[in-house]
């Protein structure tokens, strides 16, 4: 029997990429998916295709909107917050004000929908956080969402020791995903991009949206794991750069 049987799981982000293929592998595993993001229209297509599940919209972002999320949600076994936002640039040209949105989504926002679940979540369930490789292997251009990632990375730690026992936190870190993250490139760039980062990783390509939910799945379902980063990334953390 799965680990993720009968349980309920509240998933931020769950309208496309990641997030998505968390609800998808947790209704597979006979568990039951709540499903949360800022569009209401892509959650219920999303509930559609997975036969049915609740929706409930949140702009993390908003601190009433949280707090309106948080009274909607029943008792859940584990939550995880998938939902991101990115920015690159040079560190001297890059606006400040383009860092602290991305903060406020990445790491504020799930911070306050953690905080804000709490008393939802039961015993012995879990939150699972999402930050990213950049957090200890920099790339160029990247030094904000390199520091988010490292925010959201530190968050895990320090919750995973205050809320345990009756809680446990991790994190999954993962590396260039083929998602909707990049849907606005350029066709041919994006290729082009997955390529490349792809030919640099000991497995020879980018990852799946599957195999980053497929490690949110075991982070839920290990009952000995807490306080964890768990790099999903091909190998980057052991890639080589060949040039700057």
């Amino acid at each position: 029997m799965s680990a993720m049987n009968n349980k309920r799981v509240a998933i931020v982000g769950a309208s496309s990429g990641i997030g998505k293929a968390v609800a998808e592998e947790v209704r597979n595993q006979g568990g039951q998916p709540l499903l949360s993001s800022r569009s209401r229209k892509k959650l219920e297509r999303v509930a559609s295709s997975l036969g049915g599940a609740p929706v409930i919209p949140v702009d993390m972002t908003d601190i009433r909107s949280a707090e309106r999320w948080a009274d909607s949600l029943p008792k859940v076994d584990h939550l995880v917050i998938s939902a991101s936002s990115a920015v690159h640039g040079p560190f001297a040209d890059i606006e400040e004000d383009a860092v602290r949105t991305m903060f406020d989504a990445k790491f504020f926002g799930p911070y306050r929908l953690a905080k804000a679940a709490l008393n939802k979540i039961n015993d012995g369930g879990s939150i699972t956080f999402f930050s990213g490789v950049l957090s200890r292997r920099p790339g160029m251009n990247c030094t904000g969402l390199g520091a988010v990632n490292g925010a959201v990375e530190s968050l895990c730690y320090g919750l995973a020791l205050e809320l345990g026992p009756r809680l446990r936190v991790n994190c999954v870190s993962p590396g260039m995903i083929r998602s909707e993250a990049y849907a606005g490139m350029d066709d041919r760039a994006r290729e082009t991009m997955y390529e490349a980062t792809g030919d640099s990783l000991p497995v020879g390509r980018v990852g799946t949206v599957q195999e980053a939910a497929s490690a949110a799945l075991y982070l839920m379902s290990n009952t000995y794991s807490t306080g964890i980063v768990l790099d999903i990334d091909g190998g980057h953390m052991i890639r080589q750069y060949a040039h700057r």
